[in-house]
């Protein structure tokens, strides 16, 4: 997965938040923007890291895929009492992502989706909204749920605001390699091991909480 971030702010600049942008250019004063999210062929875990006018699957996809929509491309959300996974697929000849009791749920900043491209060439999708800011709360439940950060930043996980508690445990997924790296939290070392998660630009990640829990940050272009 690849990200190419703009965003129109001049006063990211001075917040050193335009240089953990992937490949970030700064225009402007207005905390608006958008992100493009290149994803290969097959499964990639990916996230909304903008807040759109309209944040349902059918519109962020169907309008922000650059080109020809592949048909039969897929966004899995997973949710619920029990978690699991409901899907929606794009109809070429319908023009919609489908079912719409799946492609009009809202994907809000915070949360993240697998998309499955189902061609043989990579798709980009481009997410277009404004960065959030001020004190922002991204609530897990205990157990498994598909997180990301709120705001468009790439980083070490402990520096975009997620500190950690033991018997928490992180999955990001490798779209080259179509499997997980996993991170797991320590309480002894008071650290992630092997490594700490590092997150691109509209990363997702599986979060196994051993608690529910918040991510919280306080964030601000003018900072």
């Amino acid at each position: 997965m690849r990200t190419k971030t703009l965003l129109l702010t001049a006063a990211l600049s001075a917040a050193g938040v335009a240089s953990s942008m992937a490949q970030g250019t700064v225009f402007s004063v207005n905390a608006v923007g958008y992100v493009n999210t290149t994803v290969g062929p097959k499964f990639s875990l990916i996230a909304n890291p903008l807040t759109a006018s309209d944040n349902s699957v059918n519109t962020l996809f169907k309008t922000g895929i650059q080109g020809t929509i592949p048909s039969g491309f897929q966004v899995f959300r997973f949710g619920g009492t029990p978690p699991s996974f409901s899907s929606a697929s794009f109809d070429d000849i319908d023009g919609n992502f489908l079912p719409a009791s799946v492609a009009s749920q809202a994907l809000l900043p915070g949360e993240g989706v697998f998309v499955r491209n189902p061609s043989t060439s990579p798709v980009t999708i481009t997410f277009v909204g404004e960065v959030s800011q001020g004190t922002l709360a991204n609530t897990y439940p205990k157990g498994f749920s598909i997180r990301a950060s709120q705001v468009p930043q790439a980083g070490k996980i402990t520096d975009l605001g997620f500190s950690g508690v033991a018997g928490d445990q992180i999955f990001q997924f490798d779209n080259t390699k179509q499997s997980y790296v996993s991170s797991s939290f320590d309480d002894l070392s008071n650290a992630w091991l092997p490594a700490v998660p590092n997150l691109a630009v509209g990363e997702g990640f599986f979060l196994k909480a051993a608690a529910g829990g918040s991510w919280n940050r306080t964030f601000s272009v003018n900072q």
